[in-house]
C-alpha cells in the first residue's frame, strides 16, 4: 500500500511514494534526510521550513518503526545521526578483520559502519537479519 505525500522542496512540487523509501536520517539539528529512489537525490526538510511535510514524515516513521510491515526496519546511531534503515532492502554486507559491518544506503550511496562495541543492539539486529535472510552467520 502507497504512503504518497505531497510537498514543495527546492521551488519544486514533489508527490513522493515513503514507502519507496529506504532509509531516513535525523541529527540533533532535527533535519530529516531521506534520499530518492533511483536517482539518490538528498531531500532535507525541518521543522522551521516545511512543518506540515516535516510532521507527515515523523508519522510515518513513527508508524514504521512500531508496525513494520513486511520490512524489517531498524535504527541506528552512526555519525551522530539515528538512521532508520530498511534491511530488506540492502544487498551487500561487508565484514572487517575488526568485526565491524559496513553496508551502503541503497539510494543515499552513503557508507554505513557498526561497531559491536559501541553499538552492539544494532550489531544484534544486523547479524540476526543476515542469518535470516542469508541463512550465513558471520562473522
Amino acid at each position: 500500500m502507497a504512503y504518497w505525500i505531497k510537498m514543495n522542496y527546492e521551488r519544486e512540487t514533489y508527490l513522493i511514494d515513503l514507502d519507496s523509501i529506504s532509509a531516513f536520517a535525523s541529527g540533533f539539528n532535527k533535519r530529516i534526510t531521506f534520499w530518492l529512489p533511483d536517482n539518490g537525490k538528498p531531500i532535507i526538510i525541518n521543522n522551521s521550513n516545511n512543518p506540515k511535510t516535516y510532521e507527515d514524515i515523523l508519522a510515518y516513521i513513527q508508524r514504521i518503526t512500531i508496525h513494520p510491515i513486511g520490512n524489517y526496519w531498524v535504527k541506528i546511531v552512526y555519525d551522530r545521526h539515528e538512521y532508520i534503515i530498511d534491511l530488506n532492502r540492502l544487498s551487500t554486507f561487508v565484514f572487517d578483520s575488526s568485526q565491524r559491518i559496513m553496508f551502503w544506503l541503497p539510494d543515499g550511496k552513503e557508507s554505513i559502519i557498526i561497531n559491536p562495541q559501541t553499538n552492539s543492539e544494532a550489531y544484534s539486529k544486523v547479524l540476526d537479519f543476515i542469518h535470516q535472510k542469508t541463512g550465513y552467520s558471520v562473522p
